[in-house]
């Protein structure tokens, strides 16, 4: 993230016109921050990592909210907070917008290692299932949770760029029953490994 106050305000301007469902133009950003494009350059990085940074930005309260109202533990946390998550990008007006309008762009900061969005979710999600495997309330086993971490951020991807994937219509319903399957939420506690 950004820190200097240049910076920052880039980032917001440019933020703001994201959020407006417009295409962030380097040049534009530049005249209307009254600096030329080298300055701009040198405080945000180029079109990708500002637009990366952009993304994440927005991600993090979505992720953060979907949390909130999640279920309290176990699978059937993990669950509610990647279906709330990817049917809030997916309803987004904003994002759609983006994805719309540049897909190709959307799809490699998105779900490649050429930005760190995917990295920084994956991140996320390993947390959150740490968290659950913390508290005796989930077993990620025999996969690591970083392991089911990327499987299941796969899986939102899957469907939240569906239309763009495989031309299909998102679909968060899908989404969650994929999941739910994955997952296999129950209402009973673990049992401690070996008692039966």
């Amino acid at each position: 993230m950004y820190t200097s106050d240049s910076a920052l305000r880039a980032f917001r301007e440019a933020r703001h016109t994201f959020i407006a469902g417009s295409r962030i133009d380097m040049g534009a950003l530049a005249t209307s921050l009254g600096v030329d494009r080298t300055s701009l350059f040198r405080w945000v990085g180029n079109r990708d990592r500002l637009l990366s940074e952009i993304l994440w930005s927005l991600a993090v309260p979505t992720f953060d909210a979907a949390a909130a109202a999640a279920a309290p533990t176990g699978a059937a946390r993990i669950v509610d907070v990647l279906d709330r998550f990817t049917a809030d990008l997916i309803e987004a007006p904003y994002f759609r917008a983006f994805l719309t309008r540049e897909p190709a762009r959307a799809l490699r900061l998105l779900t490649t290692t050429e930005s760190d969005v995917q990295s920084r979710f994956v991140d996320r999600v390993t947390a959150l299932v740490d968290a659950e495997r913390a508290t005796g309330a989930f077993d990620p086993s025999p996969l690591s949770a970083e392991e089911l971490a990327r499987l299941l951020v796969r899986i939102s991807e899957s469907f939240t760029y569906a239309d763009l994937i495989s031309g299909e219509t998102p679909d968060p319903e899908r989404a969650r029953a994929t999941f739910e399957y994955v997952l296999r939420p129950t209402t009973a506690p673990l049992l401690p490994t070996g008692v039966r």
